[in-house]
């Protein structure tokens, strides 16, 4: 019954906060929001079982994607706010979902005593590792799909940059095949001068 409580909390608040990454109007909202539901997708994850896919959810995507999607953000200053104007703007809600953060952890934590956690550690000691067992049916099974994802990403990766790149202005860059083509009788001109004419 525990279980089914934190799966509908886990669930709901993921569905809402997805909600909220699309429909909110703020650039940093949207990612403060995107923060929660990875919060909420890797607490699902634990719940049936696979700690590891949980774990990487948060170290990679709630600890460098999405820290960079809100550097970015803010870097770019979509809107041309100003800083505290922003701040302002943002902090009730960064604070309203690192509290929705903040309950959910107590929760889990006093749902999930040592007790009850024991017999569960137990079935995981006799099952195989969660990680030896991703890693043999992703590189066995799905080896050729997992290829394929990562060229996938990587072309998206080159029209991510391909579209972003401006080419920057009034710069003057070398033209290195230009410099090789020169001849001697096109830079140097050998004149006469007369004794007492000076070269001009």
């Amino acid at each position: 019954m525990i279980a089914g409580l934190l799966f509908y909390m886990f669930a709901l608040v993921l569905i809402a906060s997805s909600v909220m990454v699309v429909t909110a109007r703020q650039p940093v909202t949207a990612v403060l929001f995107l923060v929660l539901a990875f919060f909420n997708a890797a607490g699902l994850f634990l719940l049936v079982g696979a700690e590891f896919l949980a774990f990487i959810l948060l170290i990679v995507y709630v600890g460098a994607v999405a820290v960079l999607f809100l550097f970015v953000v803010m870097m770019l200053d979509v809107k041309g706010a100003a800083p505290r104007e922003a701040l302002r703007q943002t902090l009730p809600i960064g604070l309203g979902v690192g509290g929705v953060l903040l309950v959910q952890m107590l929760i889990a934590i006093w749902a999930w005593p040592a007790s009850k956690v024991a017999p569960l550690l137990q079935d995981v000691a006799e099952a195989p590792e969660n990680t030896r067992a991703l890693g043999r049916v992703l590189y066995t099974d799905f080896a050729y799909p997992f290829q394929v994802v990562g060229l996938i990403l990587l072309v998206a990766m080159i029209g991510a940059i391909t579209l972003t790149y401006r080419k920057p202005r009034h710069v003057k860059k070398q033209k290195v095949w230009a410099q090789l083509d020169v001849r001697r009788e096109d830079v140097v001109e050998l004149r006469k001068v007369k004794s007492g004419e000076g070269a001009l």
